[in-house]
């Protein structure tokens, strides 16, 4: 049953990053079905941050589809920057809820790997929104979520959900130069 829950995330979740790279609305419908699917396979594997940052990702998603069918498909969310101090902030709200909060998830909530999962929660939040919003930096969020990610599924042997992350991870890089390229155009 694992195995199929995790064959269904990871091919609903591949569908939700192409269609973010091809800024399709369509993405956070698929999206949803994955981090349901991930919700439940996170909190059996002792990843209670991560089953309820999957919950979120799910009403994320409902925000991600209403705010991008603003756009139509000839014109397709906009791609913006946000400046170096709203980066800062949001690392240090991150080391912050890390170095704070990690004693009670680990103690409260039995998590497997406190600190990590922490800092993977906190920092997939802030690219979802940055994904909802057309923020061209979320790309490079994804990045350490994926690589935080692949460690965190693959400690505790859900493999299928590793490979996702891993496709995750590659995707970014293409959705990266996909967005950068947008940008550019939309500046010129």
């Amino acid at each position: 049953m694992t195995f199929s829950l995790e064959i269904i995330a990871l091919l609903t979740g591949i569908g939700y990053a192409v269609g973010a790279v091809l800024r399709n609305r369509w993405a956070w419908a698929s999206g949803a079905v994955s981090s349901a699917l991930l919700a439940i396979l996170a909190f059996g594997a002792s990843l209670p941050l991560q089953a309820i940052l999957q919950s979120v990702y799910v009403l994320m998603a409902f925000y991600g589809f209403w705010h991008w069918s603003r756009s139509t498909s000839s014109s397709p969310i906009r791609v913006s920057r946000w400046s170096w101090l709203a980066h800062g902030l949001i690392w240090i709200a991150t080391l912050t809820v890390v170095l704070l909060g990690s004693p009670f998830f680990e103690a409260s909530l039995g998590s497997a790997w406190p600190r990590l999962d922490a800092a993977v929660t906190c920092l997939s939040l802030c690219a979802t929104f940055m994904t909802a919003r057309g923020v061209l930096e979320n790309w490079a969020y994804w990045w350490c979520v994926n690589l935080g990610s692949i460690w965190l599924y693959s400690s505790q042997a859900l493999w299928g959900v590793t490979a996702l992350y891993l496709v995750y991870f590659l995707i970014a890089i293409v959705g990266w130069r996909q967005w950068w390229r947008a940008y550019q155009a939309q500046e010129s």
